[in-house]
């Protein structure tokens, strides 16, 4: 049976610094071949019909990294802007970048730019980048500009809060996978993932390929997905002589 597509994906791309030190090399560089194992993804993603993609890439938390692994991971966003963003947007990836931007610099905030710029006009899949992103946060910010744009305390609703947070241009993920082994959401998309069908797997991120996202994808479809409701008993069919079947 083919595997249900979900219209969502949301991944935190764990196991980068694990797969370095397994091969006796610097974390930096297992932060590198991540950047190959999202675009694998991205491409993989599109092929099956997926039409949101929202990645893990930098949590508000990770600026308690060791200063050498955040610049080094800050450098990487230019490098993969330069190296992929032509690639990408040829394929139809639209690029978005949710977070807080005030930490970054300068630099980082224009190569976001430019990738957002030149491929907003595309439709087959939507990568969405959390960089500098907490759920935690997501949801103080948009409380903020709710409040910031006037909403009464009386109307502010799930719908209308949800129209303030981070990914206001994506319905909520379908499917939360992680990599790496470890089973916590940590601060990621709480608000979204509120009814998300969650994939632990212990591939680390830079070995992640078409064949793992396929598992994730037979392991959606197996999933009984019904929203807090039940679901209607199936009506019997009736036998040959007209008299319903209890079996």
């Amino acid at each position: 049976m083919t595997p249900t597509v979900p219209r969502h994906i949301a991944v935190v791309m764990d196991g980068n610094g694990r797969w370095a030190n397994r091969r006796f090399m610097p974390r930096f560089v297992g932060h590198k071949h991540g950047v190959d194992a999202l675009v694998r993804t991205v491409q993989a993603c599109a092929d099956r019909g997926v039409e949101y993609l929202t990645v893990f890439a930098f949590s508000s938390e990770n600026w308690k990294r060791p200063e050498e692994e955040v610049s080094g991971l800050m450098g990487l966003v230019l490098v993969a802007v330069s190296r992929y963003l032509q690639k990408l947007a040829s394929e139809g990836v639209r690029i978005r970048i949710v977070g807080d931007r005030a930490a970054v610099s300068d630099k980082v905030r224009a190569a976001w730019d430019e990738a957002e710029a030149a491929t907003r006009h595309n439709t087959r899949i939507t990568l969405s980048v959390a960089f500098n992103y907490g759920g935690r946060w997501d949801i103080v910010q948009a409380c903020r500009r709710a409040i910031a744009a006037g909403t009464p305390a009386a109307e502010l609703s799930e719908e209308r809060l949800a129209e303030f947070m981070s990914l206001a241009h994506a319905p909520d993920p379908d499917l939360f996978i992680r990599t790496g082994g470890e089973v916590r959401i940590s601060n990621f998309l709480l608000w979204q993932v509120a009814y998300a069908e969650l994939f632990f797997t212990d591939c680390l991120w830079p070995d992640f390929d078409g064949a793992e996202l396929d598992r994730a994808l037979a392991a959606y479809s197996a999933r009984d997905r019904r929203f807090g409701s039940v679901k209607p008993a199936p009506v019997p069919a009736p036998d040959v002589h007209g008299v319903t079947s209890s079996s």
